[in-house]
């Protein structure tokens, strides 16, 4: 009898997980639009200036915020979480003063306590490219803050990742566990983040609406699968990149614009996450599309660009050679002539 009893409460409890995963903390993204009105910068960034940092409360414990278009026109999202013990804090963004680019102060302002009863606060990153780093030495001297290095020996030194890129790991907030996943493929030490509290996904710029800077595309294909696999049985409300470069009919807006008007959606899907290793094998290793996203290689268009301004000056060059030997042999033949 104790032994039928033991079953059915190890059956109970099975049947139990799924509702448990489901009970996320809920927030708001505007659910009724998919999007929060974000600022869109202006067109005259010195005559019209706009808070040079836009705060969204997702709930009590969660924040986005995002660096002004006027600012920098990578206009990054940064992500504040907040456990009972500490605080998380995804990204820096891209400007370092902070005269221009109050950060730390924001940030602070949205901690609990007062003074040396703050609540400490670890500062990761999704990846090392400057947009997302640059707002480090602001935190730098704070006290009671942590700010862990973007370079993979670091990464894998402070999430205890021991077979990179294999393997997760786990941050502990406080009631509050954030998951970490290598994602490499972007950038050597990418790393996405799961909120167990809120199924929100921070992937930074591994995925995002817009542009999929691939730099590698094995690893990024093998982060994709490993990213689809995590997922799979988990839920998720909403994924949260690091840029938004669409508007709302899925046109890519222009590099270095400081005016994005009529910009799409921040918030991707679980099915985009699923869905993304068929995107990336989609990929044809140079520039291509896949949906709403666009896939290149930085790197390679780059030299395909740098080839063609080298062919161009070299067409000039020869031109130029070409035109002066001419007007040269034209000078003898004038000067025999005349003799």
């Amino acid at each position: 009898m104790k032994s039928w009893l033991y079953v059915l409460l190890i059956a109970a409890g099975l049947l139990a997980m799924p509702s448990a995963w489901s009970q996320l903390a809920p927030g708001s993204m505007d659910v009724h639009s998919m999007d929060v009105q974000w600022n869109e910068g202006s067109e005259h960034c010195d005559a019209q200036p706009p808070s040079p940092l836009q705060v969204h409360r997702y709930n009590a414990q969660t924040f986005v915020l995002r660096e002004s278009l006027c600012e920098t026109a990578e206009a990054p999202f940064i992500y504040l979480l907040l456990g009972t013990d500490k605080a998380l804090l995804i990204d820096t963004g891209d400007v370092s003063d902070p005269k221009r680019m109050p950060l730390a102060n924001t940030v602070l302002s949205l901690l609990p306590g007062a003074g040396t009863t703050k609540l400490p606060l670890i500062v990761v990153h999704t990846h090392g490219h400057l947009d997302h780093r640059s707002g480090d030495a602001q935190f730098s001297a704070l006290p009671n803050t942590q700010v862990v290095g973007t370079d993979l020996e670091h990464v894998k030194q402070y999430f205890g990742f021991h077979d990179w890129p294999n393997g997760t790991a786990t941050v502990d907030l406080g009631n509050r566990i954030v998951d970490a996943i290598p994602t490499p493929g972007h950038y050597p030490s990418h790393v996405t983040y799961y909120d167990r509290m809120t199924g929100l996904v921070f992937s930074g710029d591994f995925l995002l609406p817009g542009r999929l800077l691939i730099e590698d595309k094995a690893a990024d294909l093998a982060s994709a699968h490993r990213v689809a696999d995590f997922f799979k049985d988990r839920p998720v409300s909403y994924v949260l990149g690091g840029h938004i470069e669409l508007d709302k009919n899925n046109a890519l807006s222009s590099l270095g614009e400081s005016y994005h008007p009529n910009e799409r959606a921040l918030p991707l899907n679980k099915q985009d996450l699923l869905d993304l290793p068929a995107t990336i094998a989609s990929f044809n290793g140079f520039y291509s599309s896949h949906g709403m996203f666009v896939m290149m290689s930085q790197t390679r268009v780059l030299l395909a660009l740098l080839a063609g301004v080298l062919i161009v000056l070299a067409g000039i060059g020869y031109g130029l050679y070409r035109f002066v030997r001419h007007r040269k042999a034209r000078r003898l033949a004038a000067a025999v002539a005349s003799a």
